[in-house]
């Protein structure tokens, strides 16, 4: 295990969720100014640090920057996190015509340079930045029910779509590392979606790719899943050779738990509608939830299950991490 993830994994008081989005309350700004502005990444970053007992630093989870890069257009809000609102392609005959851009292109480079400035004044923590996975962004390139009924009908296409997001996905993941990021969280919800068989062929082999691109013994790859199939495909899963495998709530850890490596570390998975919706009571059951079940094995820490929305309460944020402190 790499010394860095082990410094990780022995203070297991010190959580890593995916928490970046609602530092806007912290700041007293939008997610739109935060979007937009490297300072103010920095600055939200620093600012959860200070607050939380957080493991590591992650920047922005934003999975439209890269689709945005290629042309796709994008819904922005005041108060969510942005989305694809339609992608570049209307039919998968057109995956030849795209041209891979340049990590200029879009918001790219704002967050690039926000892991940048984030290593400057984040000093004691390890610093991530956060991808989508290849089969999730040519969902949204494209469309993603139909992406998935052209993995029958049309793979030669499908599989050209994924290889220029595989190749646009490795430029943007070595501008991180070349900025210092100390790893990656790769997040391949859509993946989640798909058979075992088709996760094999259209998202395996380019996620491994991926990951085996920066992978050394200095920087950190966590994979991230939130699908409900993923307790279906933990073979495939396994054989990734990530050092964090991060699982969404709508997976039984103590299911999933056994199933992976042991030398890996294995996170997840509080509700993070809870967060939004729930109370300060609800968290601390799910996290003691958790516990009971899971902390008998060594590599697992407890995290949220996917990206803490913008606007949850930071009173239920406050509870996750009063809770972990309690229990470790």
């Amino acid at each position: 295990m790499k010394a860095k993830v082990q410094k990780i994994l022995s203070h297991k008081e010190k959580t890593v969720p995916i928490l970046s989005f609602p530092s806007t309350q912290l700041l007293g700004i939008t997610v739109k100014e935060l979007i937009s502005s490297s300072d103010k990444q920095v600055e939200g970053m620093k600012a959860i640090a200070e607050k939380c007992d957080i493991g590591a630093s992650l920047n922005m989870m934003d999975l439209s920057v890269e689709a945005e890069c290629f042309g796709a257009a994008i819904r922005f809000s005041d108060d969510e996190i942005p989305t694809v609102e339609k992608g570049c392609i209307e039919d998968i005959s057109q995956a030849s015509q795209i041209a891979v851009p340049e990590i200029t292109a879009g918001r790219a480079g704002i967050y690039i340079e926000g892991v940048r400035k984030a290593k400057t004044v984040i000093k004691d923590l390890p610093v991530f930045c956060g991808v989508i996975g290849p089969y999730s962004l040519a969902g949204r390139l494209f469309d993603m029910t139909e992406l998935m009924m052209e993995c029958y009908d049309s793979p030669e296409d499908v599989e050209i779509l994924l290889r220029k997001a595989t190749d646009f996905i490795k430029k943007y993941l070595s501008a991180f590392k070349a900025a210092g990021a100390d790893g990656v969280i790769m997040a391949e919800p859509a993946a989640g979606l798909l058979s075992p068989a088709l996760a094999e062929e259209f998202s395996m082999p380019y996620v491994k790719e991926l990951l085996d691109s920066v992978n050394d013994n200095d920087f950190i790859v966590c994979y991230h899943n939130c699908g409900n199939a993923v307790i279906d495909m933990t073979d495939q899963i396994s054989a990734l050779g990530a050092d964090i495998y991060h699982f969404g709530n709508a997976v039984d850890m103590k299911e999933i738990i056994p199933k992976m490596p042991s030398d890996a570390v294995i996170m997840g998975n509080v509700d993070p509608v809870l967060f939004r919706n729930g109370t300060p009571e609800e968290i601390k059951r799910s996290v003691q939830t958790l516990f009971d079940e899971c902390s008998k094995h060594d590599n697992f820490m407890i995290s949220s299950g996917c990206d803490i929305p913008a606007e949850s309460k930071w009173e239920n944020i406050n509870a996750y991490f009063d809770k972990i402190k309690e229990l470790y």
